[in-house]
């Protein structure tokens, strides 16, 4: 992934430049000075968190011999519940899960200790950076709080930690273009054989990297909705893992699904309604349905628990102590947020709160049509 990660940010600077379809004077001077303003930054960053791994492998390269073993996956389609399944499972402290810091600051073994060495300073001295730092954290996330709560501390989704080689499928939203993002949504159908192990091998090292801070005795537990394209590799590269399905009405994910990229694409100076935009992403929804499913029927129970979103809502902790059993994982541990009514309003942390949705047809989508497509997972609810 390394030698190809360099032809990739110079296609960021393309699409940045020359963009395809051109978006109207106004949006394309608004992007290229946010362009030019960020993406000096995000690349140094990049190259800092590569600095980190060079000095792992000189000083850590022991990660390399940690085992990920009996891993917990959380996938789903995007909007499913994954993020609240995720932190309702993080609770339990067997497991050691991602959180926001590690995965965009700190994905080296290096950086984490130089980080924590920092915040042992900080805190000898009043604290004064981490008040700093908490004030910023409120001020950026304070935005996106209605659509997905977001917290330094929390537990995050892991692809994050793949930034450094712009494998990370949130890049999509910024730069559409990026046709090797939406190959990685279809992973299990459209990368050849040898680009898939290259890819896990360096998701693997991400892993061991984490368990070799936090204790390889843990049991990882992993939360990402963009990989349930490859949900089939997951299961092969680890053979031993248990995956958690997260399922929605089809039409609810959609509709939520634009409703929550529409404001994040506004901010990138892009149209939300971009035909082409729009396709891709119904493409990509449409085949983690269709991979989903057939994961369902070819793993064994013991290894793959269906999680349906209304039933998480109505019931969390009965859910989760369904999911112990079927999985085999023991007993769960009493559970520090509310359940019950209250919590699926909202009550509880890592929620993604109800909001007022547009109609379908500000994007461009016919319910009628959608309803044709996907069919097979509208209702999804009521089917489970």
């Amino acid at each position: 992934m390394l030698l190809k990660t360099p032809f990739r940010a110079l296609d960021l600077w393309r699409q940045l430049l020359l963009p395809c379809p051109f978006p109207g004077i106004w949006r394309y001077l608004y992007r290229l000075a946010l362009g030019v303003l960020l993406l000096p930054l995000f690349v140094a960053a990049q190259c800092l968190h590569w600095l980190g791994f060079a000095v792992d492998e000189l000083l850590f390269r022991g990660y390399r011999k940690v085992e990920v073993r009996h891993p917990v996956f959380v996938l789903g389609v995007p909007r499913s519940g994954t993020t609240r399944s995720h932190r309702l499972l993080a609770e339990d402290p067997r497991f050691t899960t991602f959180s926001t810091w590690e995965c965009l600051f700190a994905p080296s073994i290096s950086e984490r200790y130089a980080i924590r060495a920092a915040a042992a300073l900080d805190r000898r001295l009043g604290a004064p950076l981490h008040v700093l730092v908490g004030w910023l954290e409120r001020r950026v996330a304070g935005a996106l709080d209605e659509v997905h709560p977001i917290s330094l501390a929390a537990p995050e989704e892991d692809y994050l930690a793949l930034l450094p080689v712009l494998c990370c499928f949130v890049l999509v939203i910024p730069f559409p273009q990026a046709n090797w993002l939406w190959r990685l949504a279809r992973f299990d159908r459209d990368l050849p054989a040898t680009e898939q192990r290259r890819f896990i091998a360096g998701y693997r090292r991400c892993l061991q990297r984490h368990l070799f801070v936090h204790g390889p005795d843990k049991t990882l537990l992993s939360k990402n909705a963009s990989f349930a394209g490859m949900a089939h590799s997951l299961a092969r590269a680890f053979p031993d893992s248990r995956i958690v399905v997260c399922e929605r009405d089809a039409l609810q994910v959609i509709g939520s699904q634009f409703n929550a990229l529409a404001g994040a694409r506004r901010l990138c100076g892009l149209a939300a309604d971009e035909p082409r935009f729009r396709d891709q992403l119904l493409a990509s929804l449409e085949f983690y349905y269709r991979n989903l499913d057939t994961l369902k029927r070819e793993l064994p129970a013991s290894r793959c628990f269906v999680l349906a979103a209304a039933d998480l809502a109505r019931a969390p902790e009965e859910q989760r102590a369904r999911l112990y059993r079927q999985l085999g994982l023991g007993a769960p541990p009493v559970s520090a947020t509310p359940s019950g009514p209250s919590a699926s309003a909202g009550a509880a942390a890592g929620i993604h709160r109800p909001v007022a949705q547009p109609p379908l047809a500000r994007w461009g989508l016919q319910a009628s049509e959608l309803r044709r497509r996907f069919g097979p997972w509208c209702r999804a609810e009521a089917r489970l």
